[in-house]
């Protein structure tokens, strides 16, 4: 899962507008954001087999401190746990903690059974989604451009960047998705594959922390 986890962020803004773009993409994202840094201290383990199943051709064989139910209630414990330290909200606090939660319900949609429930246990459990692509992404796309839609819907620009902002970061998912979906498999070097996930989500978190300063809740007179 890659566009719905984004499309679920921008949904939540409808319910937490007083969180911003940028922390809600970190939430959805933050076993993600975990994972290649578990992969280059040798504590999870990924295999790299082009053609594994029609989507991706990672084959995650050891990933149950990021990717498993109980790790993902308890990070999202955590990050809640900090926000509302940080800012005494605890109708967001809990967004933000269901929100790490939420990647785990998502993923385990389009994943083989692969995601386990507990790091210490062998039951892997996913509905194998991704051994059908263009379900794939279909079920994606509808998660993703509703998200944008109620993100549209419920925010308003103040400027013009806070308009055309926000379909450069619509365009910008698009495209990332038709490589992830269509392009060449990545090399099988754990570096590389940490440099890529930087970058990628230096980039995401740049375009959510530009359109969010460039737009408020609809509900707010400028």
């Amino acid at each position: 899962m890659f566009l719905g986890h984004y499309g679920l962020a921008l949904a939540a803004k409808k319910i937490a507008p007083k969180v911003s773009l940028t922390m809600l993409f970190v939430a959805v994202e933050f076993v993600d954001i975990l994972w290649p840094f578990l992969l280059l201290f040798h504590i999870e383990t990924v295999k790299i087999h082009p053609g594994f199943t029609e989507v991706t051709p990672f084959e995650f064989v050891h990933y149950p401190y990021t990717h498993s139910l109980f790790m993902g209630i308890v990070w999202g414990l955590i990050v809640g746990g900090g926000y509302w330290f940080f800012k005494k909200d605890v109708k967001s606090a809990v967004i933000v903690g269901l929100a790490v939660l939420s990647h785990w319900f998502l993923d385990v949609v389009v994943h083989i059974p692969d995601l386990p429930l507990t790091p210490f246990g062998d039951f892997k459990v996913g509905m194998g989604l991704w051994n059908y692509k263009m379900i794939t992404i279909l079920l994606e796309s509808i998660i993703f451009f509703g998200g944008v839609y109620i993100y549209a819907k419920n925010t308003k620009a103040i400027n013009a960047q806070g308009t055309w902002g926000l379909w450069i970061m619509t365009g910008f998912f698009v495209l990332a998705n038709a490589y992830n979906m269509f392009g060449p498999p990545p090399e099988d070097n754990i570096m590389m594959l940490l440099v890529s996930f930087v970058v990628l989500q230096v980039i995401v978190l740049g375009l959510a922390w530009w359109v969010d300063g460039n737009r408020v809740e609809e509900s707010i007179d400028l």
